[in-house]
């Protein structure tokens, strides 16, 4: 599809938005209001009430909550909403949705604060997809999917007014990108005076030189302000538009900043390999322009939710079994486990031996089967963006990511039939300690966080209701992973064959 044949969509301006409702930044200002905030991704689900997990029993109030998202302020919400036939009976193609939507936005308090995950008497309101049904959570996959697939020949204007940058802070040829790019972006050349966001490490950093850009342009100060995880976590909504300067770490830091909310990701390849960094830098110009004034194509990549269950006391002093607690006889009671934090990953979720110098014993759960017992130094689940990373090295299968799975492959298991599995991304997996293990094992998610299981603990794993918006280069939606693979990873890389040479009758070569 060429770029002329694109429906464009043109989303609300900035002055055509609401007062009402407005986020206070952490410096005082007040940014746009949430009717302005076009970028909010998050998964709408139905009101079937089919039989809850295991995983789920843990707050009696959350599923009565995650029914309570209605008529949000956020287009893609109600896209989400408009793609399943029971929320969308008229069948509207996404074109039409796209305006009815745009022209109906709404600022809900009541709901805009359930999506910010506060209960209105100020007490937190848990949201998590392992809360989900499977019917709820089949839907919201298939949500995703769908408006992925609509969105990938849409193109989306936004009316961005504020741009975070994210970089290698301590990278001195990086830092030096990044202050080119700021300077860019706040020239008094451009349209629209953009407010620029940049590590809070850089304000008093010598190379990027934040007095500097003050000195040549006065304008300046004020636009040029300093983000921090907390904002990241807090307030996603201050930010329209995120660029990132590296390589896939970088992107995958994005998404670990924002764990719910993610505004589009642009990302500009400044690192090793490729496989998520769709754009060049050298062109960032060019880039930034067409972004901003002509629009953007995203893709919705898939992203999981972990969460660490530990395990509660034993008053009893009786012997346990994990099978038995979480599928077992014993599966109804809600006591034996609580929650100890939640993490969204984009890549992997690994559970491995740690520091110990034995293998680790672990349990694997399917909804409400239980899988196998593995004895293997740890097993990693990924995503399918995550299938080129660990998944790779412990020799798993590639998946495109655009495939709705969840990929499971074992770490040197000590046995010859564990081959590595793929699943339904509608599945809610299970990775236990088992309380006779030897040893406790160690859950990491996405590399950055990494926490001890002891004996009895698991970890949840499904799809997050918080997909990951990646911007996508025009006409290129599946082009780039193939050809990434082949560049990076020498993909079915081999010599050709020679053909062979025939002779004729009179004993001369024929060509």
């Amino acid at each position: 599809m060429t770029n002329s044949t694109l429906p464009e969509i043109r989303l609300p301006s900035v002055e055509a938005a609401t007062s009402n409702n407005v986020p206070e930044d952490v410096t005082g200002e007040s940014s746009a209001s949430e009717t302005e905030y076009q970028t909010t991704l998050e998964v709408l689900v139905d009101e079937a009430t089919n039989h809850r997990r295991k995983s789920s029993l843990v707050d009696s109030e959350a599923l009565a909550l995650a029914r309570s998202y209605k008529n949000t302020a956020c287009f893609i919400h109600t896209l989400l909403e408009g793609q399943h036939p029971r929320l969308n009976p008229k069948g509207q193609p996404p074109q039409q949705l796209l305006h009815r939507v745009v022209n109906h936005l709404q600022d809900d308090v009541e709901t805009q604060s359930l999506m910010d995950g506060h209960r209105p008497d100020g007490q937190e309101a848990s949201t998590h997809s392992r809360l989900l049904t499977k019917r709820q959570l089949s839907d919201m996959a298939w949500g995703v999917r769908e408006l992925s697939k609509h969105l990938g020949g849409i193109r989306m204007k936004l009316h961005v007014r504020r741009v975070f940058i994210l970089t290698k802070a301590r990278d001195e040829a990086l830092i030096h990108n990044t202050r080119e790019l700021a300077r860019w972006l706040l020239a008094l050349e451009r349209e629209t005076p953009y407010t620029v966001y940049v590590e809070e490490i850089l304000e008093r950093n010598p190379k990027f030189d934040a007095a500097g850009l003050v000195a040549e342009n006065p304008s300046v100060e004020g636009r040029l302000k300093y983000w921090n995880n907390e904002m990241c976590l807090r307030q996603p909504q201050l930010f329209d538009f995120v660029v990132t300067l590296g390589g896939d770490g970088t992107v995958l830091y994005a998404s670990w900043l924002f764990q719910r909310i993610v505004p589009p990701v642009l990302s500009f390849a400044l690192g090793s390999l490729g496989f998520l960094t769709k754009f060049d830098y050298s062109r960032f110009p060019e880039t930034l322009t067409h972004a901003f004034h002509d629009g953007i194509t995203v893709s919705l990549g898939l992203r999981f939710e972990g969460t660490v269950m530990r395990s509660r006391k034993n008053e009893h002093h009786q012997a346990r079994d994990l099978v038995e607690e979480l599928v077992g006889e014993e599966s109804d009671d809600d006591r034996t486990h609580r929650p100890d934090g939640s993490f969204v990953i984009f890549n992997d979720i690994v559970v491995d031996r740690g520091p110990s110098p034995t293998m680790s014993s672990l349990e694997l759960f399917g909804d409400e089967e239980h899988f196998t017992s593995i004895q293997a130094d740890g097993v990693c689940v990924a995503t399918p963006n995550g299938s080129t990373a660990y998944n790779l090295a412990a020799g798993g299968s590639l998946c495109h990511p655009e495939n709705p799975v969840i990929l499971v492959t074992a770490i040197c298991a000590h046995t010859l039939s564990f081959r590595p599995i793929i699943l339904p991304d509608t599945m809610v997996l299970r990775v236990g300690v088992p309380y006779d293990a030897r040893t406790s094992s160690w859950a990491s998610f996405d590399g950055r966080e990494r926490l001890e299981l002891q004996p009895g603990d698991y970890v949840t794993i499904s799809a997050s209701r918080y997909p990951f918006a990646n911007v996508l280069p025009q006409g290129q939606r599946t082009e780039g992973w193939v050809s990434s693979i082949r560049r990076t990873l020498q993909w079915n890389s081999r010599q050709r064959q020679k053909p062979f040479t025939e002779w004729t009758q009179d004993g001369e070569k024929k060509n």
